[in-house]
């Protein structure tokens, strides 16, 4: 791939590691892409944020490509992923400690798949606490880091199909496809409510963005000896 395809636009399918925020993928990217073609600057954007402790399909743009991220984001997601029952997190994942226990003795896989049905369709959802949204200026993470707990807006998002692929209590395996702006940790959170008890996620992972598919993603751009070789190549 030479300088020109990057600076004209191009789309890298990445697949996050765990623990990488979307932020570090996309720096690395622009680090490694100035440095082995020399350039002083160079636009890069992610097309949809992945939480640190999620893993799996991250679109990264360069160039004049990057004006295709509103339509990259706005296309459907596929994510699969484990929540644990009887408990919750304040940030609904394994980035904080469990605070809460539920419950779970009255929990059958027939509950558990006839609550799947409630979440189907256009619903409103409340973000976490401990996520980006910003209110009066401020993103709500940094609230809830002061200790506050303030009254979110429900936002309408759709979910087009909500799967349980493996039942092994507390855990419960699923697979989502859904709409631009799901929190897949409120899914968590909403769906031990809906089972009487409690929940929060310990794994996910996004496997599909649109027609884009984790299966084709390449980690070849995090490395800046991949931009390295094929400049070199170009030159000889």
């Amino acid at each position: 791939m030479n300088v020109e395809k990057i600076q004209e636009g191009h789309v890298f399918l990445i697949d996050k590691p765990l623990d990488w925020t979307s932020f570090d993928v996309v720096n690395k990217i622009r680090w490694n892409i100035r440095k082995a073609y020399n350039l002083k600057k160079i636009k890069v954007g992610h097309a949809g944020t992945l939480d640190p402790k999620a893993t799996g399909l991250l679109l990264v743009c360069t160039g004049k490509w990057t004006k295709r991220i509103d339509e990259f984001q706005a296309q459907e997601k596929t994510y699969t992923g484990t929540i644990k029952l009887g408990v919750t997190t304040p940030t609904y994942d394994l980035e904080s400690e469990e605070d809460h226990t539920f419950p779970t003795e009255h929990i059958t896989e027939e509950i558990i798949h006839e609550a799947t049905k409630q979440f189907i369709g256009e619903i409103e959802q409340f973000p976490p606490m401990h996520s980006a949204v910003k209110v009066d200026g401020k993103r709500l993470y940094e609230l809830a880091r002061e200790g506050q707990e303030i009254e979110r807006k429900a936002r309408k998002i759709t979910i087009h199909d909500f799967k349980i692929t493996k039942i092994d209590l507390p855990f419960v395996d699923f697979e989502v496809n859904c709409s631009k702006g799901t929190y897949i940790r409120s899914l968590a959170f909403d769906f031990g409510k809906a089972v009487n008890s409690g929940g929060y996620l310990t794994a996910l992972r996004r496997t599909k963005i649109g027609e884009f598919d984790v299966i084709n993603a390449e980690n070849f751009a995090l490395e800046k000896s991949y931009f390295e070789e094929e400049n070199t190549t170009e030159e000889v």
